[in-house]
């Protein structure tokens, strides 16, 4: 098991103690949607905006935000890189196949969910970025199962990795770079 997949086991097991109905995908889905949307990459909005959705609007308990905190800050520091290094916080891959699906498949909803906070003039995007959007809603309507076998597993690997260029295309379309908010002049009001 690789870091990344011990981060999903990790922070699934603490939003669990905490009594929140989220796994990590979800919740860095809305990350990346968020940031995909054009959240400034130092805004501190997603706290209350994950609270929001995953805790009644309650305050995150401190571990839960720790860990959620270390999340948002890898993710961020995945997107800006020039190599194309996101990835998306899923199950291991000796997980069962309908697992990892379940988990891709609420990755895209949450992704959805936090563009959709940061992003609703789909006018300024790319024909390439409207159709991945499409995709996406596509991807998270999906419901059957998947069978075991080598077949399925190519599948899903080729829609995860579909997905993870998808974000990241997102992300350099519309999202903020640290160099677009340094050049941004600020206003007093």
């Amino acid at each position: 098991m690789n870091t990344e997949e011990q981060k999903y086991e990790q922070i699934t097991a603490a939003l669990q103690r905490n009594n929140i109905l989220a796994s990590a995908a979800e919740i860095q889905g809305v990350l990346c949607g968020m940031l995909g949307g054009g959240m400034p990459l130092e805004a501190q909005d997603w706290v209350e905006a994950i609270a929001d959705f995953v805790n009644q609007g309650e305050p995150l308990a401190k571990e839960v935000q720790e860990q959620l905190g270390h999340l948002y800050n890898q993710t961020c520091q995945q997107l800006v890189e020039s190599d194309f290094s996101l990835v998306l916080c899923l199950p291991d891959d000796a997980a069962p196949i309908n697992e990892r699906g379940q988990a891709l498949l609420e990755w895209v909803q949450g992704f959805m969910l936090g563009f959709g906070l940061f992003q609703d003039d789909l006018t300024k995007c790319s024909p390439d970025v409207k159709e991945a959007l499409e995709d996406f809603a596509e991807i998270a309507r999906m419901d059957e199962e998947m069978a075991e076998g080598e077949e399925f597993e190519q599948a899903l690997f080729e829609v995860i990795e579909y997905v993870r260029v998808s974000a990241m295309l997102c992300f350099n379309e519309l999202g903020q770079s640290p160099e677009e908010q340094q050049s941004q002049p600020k206003t007093v009001h």
